[in-house]
């Protein structure tokens, strides 16, 4: 079966099986590696890409099933500098496994304006879905909170 995606902006096919997931094809036929396998069961956060502008677990979403454009960490390395700065400053990464897919939800966050005034109970419940067994979430909080209060809205409001 033949899937088309466009991925990062590329228009992409893959020849695969209708059971593939997004992960499949992000990471087996596109060698985009930058969205990690964990869990398999999307619990973990650690394949969180954004379809359209929802951050989804690829690892749960049929390829075929995927109509709107694909964004995967490695799409939004320019576009996410400052919230990637944030992360280093604040020390909210460590092994980097689970780095990926906490960077894509918290862009999609900063993008949407949801956490601009969120306390830290809200950003970590924002983030709920993206665990981390490193860093304890102190870090990866003040980093979100740092890169939101740093945003310009691409409308410039």
């Amino acid at each position: 079966m033949l899937v088309r995606l466009v991925v990062n902006g590329s228009q992409t096919t893959a020849d695969t099986t209708s059971a593939a997931t997004l992960l499949d094809i992000l990471r087996d036929h596109l060698g985009l590696t930058g969205t990690k396998e964990a869990c398999g069961r999307g619990d973990c956060g650690a394949c969180t890409v954004l379809v359209g502008e929802r951050a989804v677990p690829s690892c749960l979403v049929l390829a075929v099933r995927v109509d709107e454009p694909v964004r995967t960490v490695e799409g939004l390395a320019a576009d996410a500098s400052a919230l990637r700065e944030s992360f280093a400053d604040w020390g909210g990464l460590q092994c980097g496994y689970c780095t990926p897919g906490l960077v894509v939800r918290a862009y999609q966050l900063i993008e949407s304006g949801e956490c601009d005034t969120f306390s830290d109970d809200e950003v970590r419940q924002a983030l709920a879905g993206n665990f981390c067994r490193c860093t304890g979430y102190n870090g990866v909080v003040a980093a979100v909170q740092q890169a939101a209060s740093r945003h310009v809205a691409p409308d410039g409001a």
